[in-house]
């Protein structure tokens, strides 16, 4: 049946929140400076198969779903046609009412596809044949889909070893969205990770750096960052459970280096004052070349072993974890803060309960030589959804300057995911248009206006300075 569930005030519930978000975020164009999108599909303007091959494979939020509502993994990652996975999606949807899947779905299919019926069992089939029809041709090729999208930056995400290739493809086309990357050297970081030497070969090969030492590792990640630089990538990413902060000394790091190399075990002591040494020099080289630097922080991954065996990382196994963050970060920061070498920083947290952690983090080395130097990042994965946005919202308005906030980003692999933003831009709205309702803040709209628009778009225009 037809529903007006998504419509212009979709989460808007009074007039300051509607003139705020129709006046001042929603028409502002996207900068998406932190998504897992793939350049090659990108530079080759790839066209999806079917509204599934866009929308479900690969997007491990939707499996979770499809798990837990008891669809069978032949639906999911398995074999099953692209049509009979996305029927059992379809089914699925009714169900999720209450997680943000049920609004991300609806506001997907509205924006792209001008699809406004609910997709349950019942409507599953006609929205399958009429949206891949759409997606099946031209116009909703990926560049399209971000030209949509009214996207006027992604940042794509890559690791040292990648020659960029598509997105020097890209560079070279007539393409009207900026393209760009960020650095994510974990793999070569993490040095208890299994097939860590097998990566620092290759991390050779491609530096054409011989690396046998700590220093040889040092010198080929600087050459990577050269390169990506002269590439124009402006920032580096880090997914982390939490920042290493050990004590150590260049001897300690250089025989802890050559005993990995020998096929010797690291013991996690070691492993943390190796960690610590190579995040600091990133860091550090990062600041010399003006980076911008992001730390995913709490993530637990990979926790059903047998699933990881079958399917891989990033499958829909991570959860939540409750590292302790407050001590080690305050130290790291501070040591990169007094050599002048901390660069522009932002930190996502994944537990909720470091909302308030980071939030007066950033406040510690916030030292007014740039407008919001050192952010607490938006919402991230388990917590981009509207309770979340609202608490990380709150926590840096209390805690904080909301006005200096760099906004949202998709941290997806979905083209089709940037309605995320319009979600963020109605959340942030109907928050302060409440205020104003209240008499807690002064209904100036021209005021309030602009630091709506300047969290919508133009802060992350100018701290990124793409």
């Amino acid at each position: 049946m037809k529903t007006n569930f998504i419509h212009d005030n979709f989460l808007l519930e009074n007039q300051y929140a509607e003139e705020l978000f129709h006046n001042y975020s929603k028409n502002l164009p996207i900068i998406d400076y932190h998504n897992h999108l793939s350049p090659k599909f990108i530079a080759e303007d790839k066209v999806f198969n079917s509204i599934t091959d866009v929308w479900i494979n690969g997007d491990h939020y939707k499996w979770r779903a499809m798990r837990t509502f008891g669809v069978n993994e032949k639906f999911i990652t398995g074999d099953a046609s692209d049509k009979d996975k996305f029927l059992q999606w379809g089914k699925t949807v009714p169900y999720t009412m209450r997680n943000p899947l049920f609004h991300w779905t609806h506001l997907e299919l509205a924006r792209y596809f001008d699809e406004f019926e609910l997709l349950n069992e019942k409507s599953a089939e006609r929205i399958f044949e009429e949206t891949s029809a759409k997606v099946n041709s031209s116009d909703y090729s990926c560049q399209n889909l971000l030209k949509k999208a009214n996207a006027e930056v992604v940042c794509t995400t890559e690791d040292p070893t990648d020659d960029l290739a598509y997105h020097k493809q890209i560079h070279k086309s007539d393409f009207s969205v900026k393209v760009s990357t960020s650095f994510r050297p974990d793999k070569a970081i993490l040095i208890q990770q299994e097939g860590y030497n097998d990566y620092i070969n290759l991390l050779g090969e491609v530096s054409g750096v011989e690396i046998s030492t700590f220093d040889g590792l040092c010198e080929a990640l600087l050459k990577r960052i050269q390169y990506f630089n002269e590439n124009g990538c402006k920032l580096s990413d880090h997914g982390l459970e939490n920042i290493f902060f050990e004590p150590f000394t260049q001897q300690e790091v250089n025989a802890i280096f050559a005993k990995k190399r020998n096929n010797e075990v690291v013991s996690n002591e070691e492993a943390l004052k190796f960690q610590s040494a190579i995040l600091l020099f990133l860091c550090e080289t990062y600041h010399t070349y003006g980076w911008i630097q992001q730390f995913h922080l709490g993530a637990l991954r990979n926790n059903n072993a047998r699933m990881h065996r079958i399917l891989g990382p990033d499958t829909g196994w991570d959860s939540i974890g409750d590292f302790s963050q407050a001590q080690k970060l305050s130290a790291f920061l501070d040591a990169l803060d007094t050599k002048d070498k901390l660069t522009k920083t932002i930190l996502y947290n994944l537990n909720p309960a470091d909302n308030e952690v980071l939030a007066t983090m950033i406040g510690n080395f916030n030292d007014g030589s740039v407008k919001g130097k050192v952010q607490f990042g938006s919402g991230w994965w388990f917590l981009d959804q509207k309770d979340g946005m609202t608490k990380q919202l709150n926590a840096l308005s209390n805690m904080s300057l909301l006005s200096c906030f760099v906004g949202m980003l998709t941290d997806s692999r979905s083209f089709l995911s940037f309605p995320r933003h319009e979600y963020f831009r109605r959340v942030l709205c109907n928050l302060i248009g409440d205020e104003i309702k209240r008499g807690e803040l002064p209904n100036d709209m021209e005021f309030i206006g602009k630091i709506v628009s300047d969290i919508s778009y133009y802060n992350a225009k100018e701290y990124f300075n793409f």
